[in-house]
């Protein structure tokens, strides 16, 4: 897949995980360097926002997909930011976990790492909901950098994969 970004093109080193897999458990950091284990079945709805960098545009679509998460109640959706290293400051969002991929495990398993300049090896602009059951329900890779997500779809997503999980297996 190719990414744009300011009249340059990169590529990402693998393919992303397709909707329907099962999700990865990986360690990510946090700005401490807390270990804190992400993805697979764990009960929680999980939305992974990946970037490969931090300006004012994406603080302030982070805010907008902030106001549309649920929190509280029976839809609880944990929110995660995830960048490649730790030379990316923690914005410090209330309701949305800041984590590096130290190890790059993240980027490996969920194929998200660009190649290229001028972002070789930082997380391309992407998000990834993750089921209560641990599959991949929807994912959004942007094309360009600057493009911002389609929150719209991404509400409707999140509603649908609340939803849908009973918390009971296929067979009963």
């Amino acid at each position: 897949m190719q990414i744009k970004f300011k009249n340059q093109t990169m590529k990402l080193e693998d393919l992303p995980l397709d909707v329907g897999y099962a999700s990865e458990r990986v360690t990510l950091q946090d700005a401490n360097k807390n270990p804190y284990a992400k993805g697979g079945q764990n009960g929680q709805t999980q939305l992974f926002i990946t970037t490969p960098f931090i300006d004012e545009a994406f603080l302030e679509e982070l805010a907008e997909i902030n106001a549309i998460l649920p929190h509280g109640g029976d839809y609880i959706v944990t929110a995660n930011l995830i960048v490649a290293n730790d030379s990316h400051t923690n914005p410090h969002l209330e309701k949305i976990d800041f984590l590096i991929d130290a190890e790059g495990e993240f980027g490996d398993f969920y194929g998200v790492r660009l190649l290229g300049e001028p972002l070789d090896f930082e997380l391309t602009k992407a998000l990834i909901l993750v089921s209560k059951d641990g599959a991949i329900f929807y994912d959004e890779f942007l094309n360009d950098l600057d493009e911002k997500f389609n929150l719209e779809t991404l509400l409707r997503k999140i509603t649908a994969a609340q939803l849908c999980y009973t918390g009971k297996g296929c067979h009963e």
